[in-house]
């Protein structure tokens, strides 16, 4: 690293390493400070006061990584009071540490309840001098973006934590009832509306269309002397606020505050994997379950387009798990996508062969409307989900019952009864695959039922392959279309538009590497 010394000469191998070396007891001590983490706690404070953005995120990302590893991999680092010291006893500094201590907790341990409380608190605490202070710091993209993230995964973890009811001790439930404020949904999306309110981010990106703005081209960082700070975490709040609602269900809102976000193009969003990868996951998942499949297909095949290009690059990332589990679950929400509306056109060859090779047996058979294809929907769909809360608060009436799945269920259902009602027009679509023009008696004949039956079924068709857009206009999902005139059927197939260029850019890029091959063999 550049900042002139190595966070490891003072760190020994492990935390008992240390407390060995101090003589002391060889459980967690919340005063103990390696000296390690005091020189990491400095040079923090003092990249911090200098807005030294690189050397921020480096310290973020490598040496608290290295630390956490090598110093508390099964403990908290060290409490806040015993850091303060070391950084003038600042206030906002002390707010940003105990967000790290408190993501690092979360990551390594399991948290108590009232480390749940704490850590709400903090976060409270934190937004409150962003939202009506005087904040005059750059902090790294990164950064905000977790704390973003770790505050909504945190709500989530809270709602299913305290759905367990059943085995609850009468301290918890005591606390419970104590901290009713703690990880209110209404204080969690009052905090994320605020922050994208008071950042004036949506005027700001009105105000770039018409190029009168720069937010964008500076990846949001302010290079007149200011601050990034709420300007960029307004921005994150509109992703924090779709996965919200998501997690609650609700996908017409969630789309609604991530629209002024244009995701058809590059953005500060893309300038971290995790909230690019989060954006789009959630995103297409709001619009499988509003049956806009046309949008989610076109979205998760970008969003695995470049994971399958550059994934290599995050291995050392610490969200390299968590990249590659959204990955498997965005390939199972592209299958189900897919088999619910057959638009494989949209999708890329790379994308297209990965897919086959995980789920393509599988596809197959959802194409069936039989049971078996009914059980690998519910598979799908359970393995690739968002956790669901119920936002409530639970019921402390005897029996104490556990209700965190509820929501999960009624999600399920929901879209299981969305896939029945496919399932019995499958057979129509392999018809009209089949005819340019048939008559109604005809069709009615081959599937077995009366004309006024298969009007209905040619309805519901109509019905289900539309839906409506986040314009509110109309829009066809459908592969294939079709009109009746005089008792004829008649179908309009959408011809896919053949794209050359993708064909020939694949094919010059291997006939330069057959050239580099040949330019490195030696002739005698």
């Amino acid at each position: 690293m550049a900042s002139g010394y190595e966070y490891d000469d003072a760190a020994p191998a492990s935390y008992e390493d240390v407390q060995r070396q101090g003589g002391q007891d060889t459980a967690y001590d919340p005063n103990f400070v390696p000296d390690s983490v005091k020189s990491f706690v400095v040079h923090m404070y003092r990249h911090i006061r200098e807005k030294n953005v690189y050397e921020i995120h480096q310290m973020c990302e490598t040496s608290f990584q290295t630390l956490s590893e090598r110093l508390f991999k099964d403990t908290p680092w060290p409490s806040v009071e015993a850091i303060a010291p070391f950084v003038d006893n600042d206030h906002v500094f002390c707010l940003l540490y105990r967000e790290m201590w408190f993501r690092h907790l979360y990551a390594r341990l399991s948290p108590t309840l009232k480390q749940r409380i704490d850590s709400y608190d903090n976060y409270c605490s934190l937004f409150q001098v962003v939202l009506h202070g005087v904040v005059n710091m750059q902090l790294p993209n990164q950064w905000l973006w977790d704390m973003v993230d770790e505050f909504v995964y945190q709500f989530q973890s809270f709602c299913q934590y305290r759905a367990k009811m059943k085995n609850k001790t009468e301290q918890e439930i005591a606390l419970l009832k104590q901290h009713e404020k703690a990880w209110n949904v209404y204080g969690v999306l009052n905090f994320l509306q605020a922050l994208v309110e008071k950042s004036t981010i949506i005027q700001i990106l009105e105000q770039e269309k018409e190029g009168l703005e720069q937010f964008t081209a500076t990846d949001g960082y302010d290079y007149s002397g200011g601050s990034n700070v709420l300007k960029v975490l307004g921005y994150f709040s509109m992703v924090g606020l779709l996965r919200v609602h998501c997690l609650l269900g609700d996908y017409h809102t969630g789309l609604k505050w991530l629209q002024p976000i244009d995701i058809t193009q590059q953005g500060v969003y893309t300038s971290v994997i995790g909230c690019h990868i989060a954006t789009i996951y959630h995103y297409g998942f709001a619009n499988l379950m509003l049956r806009r499949y046309v949008d989610a297909v076109r979205e998760f095949n970008k969003i695995l387009l470049y994971i399958y290009k550059t994934k290599q690059y995050h291995q050392k990332s610490a969200q390299y798990e968590q990249l590659l589990k959204k990955n498997e679950q965005m390939y199972a929400l592209l299958a189900v996508s897919l088999s619910l509306c057959p638009q494989t056109k949209l999708v890329d060859e790379s994308v297209n062969s990965q897919l086959r090779e995980k789920y393509g047996e599988k596809m197959m058979r959802m194409q069936r409307s039989d049971d078996e294809a009914f059980g690998i929907y519910d598979e799908l769909f359970s393995y690739a989900c968002p956790k669901f809360i119920t936002p409530s608060a639970p019921s402390f009436e005897e029996p104490l019952v556990n209700y965190n799945q509820d929501a999960y269920r009624l999600q399920l259902k929901m879209f299981l009864y969305e896939v029945k009602q496919q399932q019995l027009l499958s057979g129509v679509r392999t018809f009209l695959k089949v005819y340019s023009s048939i008559s109604l008696a005809k069709l009615a004949n081959y599937m077995e039922v009366d004309e006024p039956t298969l009007r209905t079924i040619l309805l519901t068709f109509k019905h289900k392959t539309h839906s409506v857009d986040s314009e509110g206009k109309i829009i066809s999902n459908a592969d294939i279309d079709f009109y009746i005139n005089n008792d004829m059927i008649y179908v309009v197939e959408s011809k896919p538009a053949k794209r050359y260029g993708d064909f020939f850019l694949r094919q010059i890029a291997k006939l330069e590497g057959v050239i580099n091959d040949m330019d490195r063999v030696k002739l005698e």
